[in-house]
């Protein structure tokens, strides 16, 4: 009789360890898809910004006079923040690192571009330009946002792994703590756009911190 109650106190314990892991398990890899998807969101902004570079500088090389190596510099930051993608699966903190730091160069390079457009009167009254440099603005709002996003789905997912008891079955079934962004000037800075009576908008990126 006792021999058969503790056989049964044993199984119990073992039905709610398997719930309790069960419920962990789902809640774990529900918040591990919304850091992915978040992450899909961040990358798909920061796309949409680099395909808006090419018409921007065709744009500006009609300026015969333009600094080429301003254009180059944006060329060349374009071409490796383009190459450095991360995938869902592979969001190290060393990855996120080397994707901010490409996207932070972009912005670094861009910001120079728009504060030498202000020596050329005629590429700030250029509608084309001017068009282009409001999707700029448009895609870099979008892009702190998506950014702001990712890193509140991280915070929730770590702050989940890290919990008892849900982190002792996050250490069995593989999940790991995440890398969120870290506050860096220039990729998550949505530009300023100053308007006054006497001349045509100056954009200048916000070096402030969040």
């Amino acid at each position: 009789m006792k021999r058969n109650l503790t056989l049964w106190i044993v199984l119990g314990i073992i039905l709610i360890l398997v719930f309790v892991g069960c419920g962990s398990y789902n809640g774990l890899v529900g918040q591990d898809e919304s850091v992915k998807n978040t992450w899909n969101k961040v990358q798909s902004d920061y796309q949409r910004r680099a395909d808006l570079i090419p018409n921007l500088v065709n744009t500006v090389k009609g300026e015969a006079n333009f600094e080429r190596g301003t254009l180059n510099d944006v060329i060349s930051a374009r071409s490796r923040a383009t190459s450095t993608q991360i995938s869902p699966e592979n969001l190290t903190p060393e990855n996120i690192q080397k994707f901010q730091q490409a996207q932070s160069q972009l912005s670094g390079s861009l910001s120079r571009l728009l504060v030498t457009v202000e020596q050329y009167p005629t590429l700030r009254a250029n509608d084309a330009f001017r068009g282009l440099q409001a999707q700029l603005e448009g895609t870099e709002n979008r892009i702190k946002v998506s950014r702001n996003d990712f890193n509140d789905a991280v915070q929730t997912y770590n702050t989940k792994v890290r919990r008892f008891p849900t982190n002792i079955f996050a250490g069995i079934m593989g999940f790991g703590p995440r890398a969120g962004f870290a506050a860096d000037p220039g990729s998550e800075r949505a530009p300023n756009v100053n308007f006054d009576e006497q001349r045509q908008p100056a954009v200048n990126f916000d070096t402030t911190r969040r």
